[in-house]
């Protein structure tokens, strides 16, 4: 089977977009997801079966376990995982058999974080969910074209590894331009305003202080709608 190039990456020992950063609920906010519904896709299904522990794998595998913990390569898979669950839901059983056809049949590990689901690794992935859940074809055009808007708000570095998120701040997603960004190596993590580096968190803060969102705006050289798009991901479930 064919290899791709960031298999074969040099990696640090320890890189910190892998290191668990985020708890669920708030991952959830960042990623404008209900929080039972992102648990979902991180945990598994346990149950009780003749004294023995059965239950359905889970779609994403956290960072971290006890309590769950997400990392930002988790944060990336689970933002390109809500591209199906927004307009056609997301059946796990479905998502784990396309998700495992694609890499079987391309060699590719962990293909929910790889660029190559821009090309044919993605039209696979895509033709086998869409057959699976016996979509229209109207509606397997309409997941196309939300799927590759979320792909476009996901950066990558020379290793083929994903580097930055660009979240979606607002339910008209693919009318919005990035205004807030995550970077595991920035704000440890944290979202920030793109265009200045200011912690989305430190400009909400002001505002509960009751500061005006134009005096935050001058102070940052940042515009309004930056303060706006800061208060949205870090107060709005």
């Amino acid at each position: 089977m064919r290899e791709t190039a960031h298999r074969n990456a040099p990696m640090k020992q320890r890189d910190s977009r892998e290191a668990p950063a985020y708890p669920v609920a708030e991952a959830a906010r960042y990623l404008r997801l209900p929080a039972p519904t992102l648990r979902t896709w991180v945990t598994s299904a346990v149950g009780r079966v003749r004294g023995a522990t059965a239950g359905s794998s889970r779609v994403i595998h956290p960072a971290g376990r006890d309590p769950v913990m997400l990392s930002f390569w988790n944060l990336v898979e689970a933002h390109v995982l809500r591209a199906l669950r927004t307009d056609h839901g997301v059946s796990l059983p479905d998502v784990r058999k396309a998700v495992r056809f694609a890499e079987q049949e391309l060699g590719i590990s962990r293909l929910l974080l790889s660029p190559e689901l821009k090309t044919e690794a993605g039209r696979l992935f895509l033709d086998h969910y869409g057959a699976l859940t016996d979509l229209t074809a109207s509606g397997q055009l309409a997941m196309r074209t939300l799927f590759e808007s979320h792909l476009r708000r996901v950066e990558w570095d020379k290793w083929q590894f994903p580097v930055r998120l660009n979240p979606f701040i607002s339910d008209q997603a693919s009318a919005e331009v990035p205004t807030v960004t995550i970077d595991a190596n920035i704000a440890f993590g944290r979202p920030i305003i793109r265009r200045r580096g200011i912690s989305t968190s430190v400009i909400a803060d002001r505002i509960d202080a009751g500061e005006s969102v134009a005096d935050i705006a001058l102070d940052y050289d940042i515009l309004e709608a930056d303060v706006s798009a800061a208060v949205l991901i870090e107060r709005v479930a």
